[in-house]
């Protein structure tokens, strides 16, 4: 068995010196190693839309007259003609009707002629004296009622004259149906779309810009357009309209965009496209994502005194995130140090060990700046 004895008072000493020792060498722990860099130039942003080839005037066709589709002539994705039929109503109804008011127009021209005979009898007659001047202006005035039936008769013939012409269907202009929204035998009421129509001419892309985008799009705003067809060329596009409200179940806001190909260029509609729409915001510079700590909900970063190696929070305004980084639109200068790693590790004041990327010491008072 071991056994104890107290310590005299010299060698109490002695162990507390040692102890004080210990304690001196942990207070002198060297700063913590820090990478540093500088604020680098930034790059200009671009956001990508995925949109499809439409043509500028996309017109809903329909019959000026309800009725039940008797034939369909064309197809989806047909090409037409100006005044092509695209299809047919049954119009025994409405020719009937032509044929009735064809039938009071004839009798409102016979009342009209025996009215008009019946005032030139009393006309020769008024010359001669035989009949008051009352009876003539009565029969006058039956003259022009039978005149202004048939004046009302006539209108109502043409009428339903050219209803019966509207049981065709025809293209106003030359084009390729785009959709086809109704089928032979369905009954569809006046104005009710039967086809879509994509006229001939110029060609557009249709976009949907988010919410939170959609302030940075003006009418007129450059952009740029390429087509699934001719990947890698990007012709120039320009905004030619936006929604005025957003998609009820999408929230986005329909957009298109007009743009000019050149003749070696296929463009069908339909076709898959993208738009490339450059930051509008005017920034200097950017830095890593690694080098962004959030504070109180909003990002900062850690920046190093040159004079004393110690770090201290800065929050900073930020633009969109990219893959490259994150552009600084305020708070911060280009020559500032910024802790480029390990942010969630520091304390505010705590003094760090600036090092640049390869490990090697960094003289932030005299060497030249290391950009992000």
């Amino acid at each position: 068995m071991y056994s104890f004895r107290p310590l005299t008072g010299s060698a109490a000493i002695a162990v507390l010196l040692l102890l004080a020792g210990c304690a001196g060498e942990k207070a002198a722990e060297p700063p913590r190693p820090a990478m540093v860099i500088q604020p680098g130039a930034a790059q200009v942003a671009v956001e990508v839309y995925s949109g499809d080839v439409r043509a500028r005037e996309e017109p809903q066709l329909a019959f000026r007259v309800a009725g039940k589709i008797a034939r369909r002539l064309v197809d989806a994705g047909a090409r037409v003609k100006a005044g092509q039929p695209l299809a047919e109503l049954d119009a025994s109804d409405l020719k009937l009707q032509s044929e009735a008011f064809r039938s009071q127009l004839v009798q409102a021209q016979a009342d009209q002629a025996l009215a008009k005979a019946e005032l030139d009898r009393y006309k020769n007659l008024a010359d001669r004296q035989l009949v008051s001047k009352s009876l003539y202006d009565t029969r006058l005035a039956s003259y022009r009622a039978a005149e202004a039936k048939v004046s009302g008769a006539r209108a109502q013939a043409s009428v339903y004259g050219n209803q019966a012409g509207y049981a065709v269907l025809r293209a106003p202009h030359s084009g390729v149906i785009a959709q086809r929204l109704a089928e032979a035998g369905q009954v569809v009421a006046a104005g009710q779309a039967v086809f879509v129509l994509a006229i001939d001419g110029e060609r557009e892309v249709s976009i949907s810009i988010p919410e939170q985008n959609v302030d940075q799009f003006k009418v007129g705003r450059e952009l740029l357009v390429e087509l699934w067809t001719a990947q890698g060329r990007r012709f120039p596009g320009k905004l030619r309209e936006i929604a005025p409200s957003a998609d009820a179940l999408t929230r986005t806001y329909a957009a298109r965009i007009s743009f000019a190909v050149p003749a070696d260029a296929s463009v069908d509609l339909g076709q898959s496209a993208r738009v490339y729409a450059p930051s509008t915001t005017s920034v200097g510079i950017s830095l890593p994502l690694s080098a962004l700590y959030q504070h109180d909900g909003q990002p900062a970063v850690w920046v190093v005194d040159p004079a004393t190696s110690k770090v201290r929070l800065k929050p900073i305004k930020v633009g969109p995130y990219t893959e490259h980084g994150v552009p600084v639109l305020g708070g911060l200068n280009a020559d500032d140090w910024v802790v480029a790693a390990g942010v969630h590790l520091l304390l505010e004041g705590e003094q760090v060990l600036p090092i640049d990327s390869s490990n090697r010491p960094v003289n932030l008072a005299g060497k030249p700046a290391v950009k992000g």
